[in-house]
């Protein structure tokens, strides 16, 4: 008994980045062009609207793993302001999530011209979400006084706040999730055991390399992320390769996700071992036109995992209204 506790343990520590939670989950959408879906500051920064869809299944083969939607837009009204929205669906197992988010955002051009790129941005999100417990399929003879074998549910609002800075090929994002304290209360027992301190910082920073008369360009960049009331931390480290053609554009690239603190597990209950999650996430995409197609894999590649299946994303988008004259820079997320 004690053995199947520490599995336990283990396998809910594997699932802190791909559980329902408060607010939008934090996974790799940043590197298939959509990081409005990370950084409320970006709505709008960029050259042209943008309609972006994605659908995510975690730990294939398991019934009721972790899955996730989303639909967002967002674009540029007049010369600074940006504006925008998300809608999603978030699931895993008896818990679920759903919310929408409208986003208002500043865009300040630094430079004297609008040909050089060097735009300081601010952004707020505003969501109202609603946590979902399906208890309808739960056992009512274990006389569990917080079980009332119906669907509980609460709604809440929350607000994100943003900072973004573009200078030429170089970009700086630093955002805080869940600004506001709050609980949701499935009931009165259900509260204490959930903080009301939900806060997660996410800081970002990329560079685009433009080799001299080529058609290849490459993104180094990194993502830290922390949850400041349990101080769960993890970092990615991602490369991307982007090559131009005729009709469009090509890209591709990995990411390498860790975290920060580790859990502790036994296999044989004499030894304690201490692991930490490990992600890779090998990514391909392109754009033809308006329209653009992204797919993401991910694998754990830890000794102990919940299963060996993968972690599947398709990202789908278009490019709405009349395209701007595009800055003198190498900056796919603008231009």
């Amino acid at each position: 008994m004690k053995l199947k506790k520490y599995y336990i343990i283990l396998a809910l520590f594997c699932t802190q980045f791909v559980v329902a939670q408060e607010g939008l989950p934090v996974f790799l959408d940043y590197l298939q062009d959509n990081l409005y879906l990370l950084h409320p500051s970006m709505a709008g920064a960029s050259k042209t609207a943008k309609l972006r869809g994605t659908t995510r299944s975690q730990w294939a083969g398991v019934d009721d793993s972790p899955a996730l939607q989303t639909i967002s837009l967002n674009g540029r009204l007049g010369e600074k302001v940006g504006v925008g929205g998300i809608l999603f669906n978030d699931s895993n197992g008896f818990f679920s999530q759903q919310g929408v988010y409208a986003t208002f955002a500043y865009h300040l051009l630094l430079s004297r011209n609008y040909v050089d790129l060097n735009q300081l941005s601010f952004g707020l999100s505003v969501g109202i979400l609603q946590g979902k417990l399906d208890e309808t399929n739960f056992d009512l003879t274990d006389f569990d006084p917080i079980i009332f074998g119906v669907e509980q549910s609460d709604s809440y609002v929350n607000v994100d706040f943003g900072l973004s800075y573009n200078f030429l090929d170089f970009s700086a994002h630093f955002t805080v999730k869940n600004v506001l304290p709050g609980n949701r209360s499935f009931s009165e027992d259900f509260e204490f055991f959930e903080q009301n301190n939900q806060r997660r910082y996410i800081v970002s920073l990329g560079y685009v390399i433009s080799p001299n008369f080529s058609d290849w360009s490459f993104e180094p960049s990194a993502l830290f992320q922390a949850t400041e009331r349990t101080g769960e931390a993890n970092v990615d480290l991602n490369v991307k390769a982007y090559r131009k053609l005729d009709w469009g554009k090509l890209w591709g690239g990995v990411s390498y996700r860790r975290s920060l603190d580790g859990a502790e597990f036994t296999s044989n209950g004499a030894t304690v071992d201490i692991q930490k999650t490990q992600f890779i996430s090998p990514f391909v995409g392109g754009s033809y036109d308006r329209f653009l197609f992204g797919y993401t894999f991910s694998s754990q590649t830890n000794s102990v995992v919940l299963t060996s299946g993968g972690f599947h994303q398709i990202t789908l988008g278009y490019n709405l209204g009349d395209n701007k004259d595009p800055y003198d820079c190498n900056c796919p997320a603008v231009n």
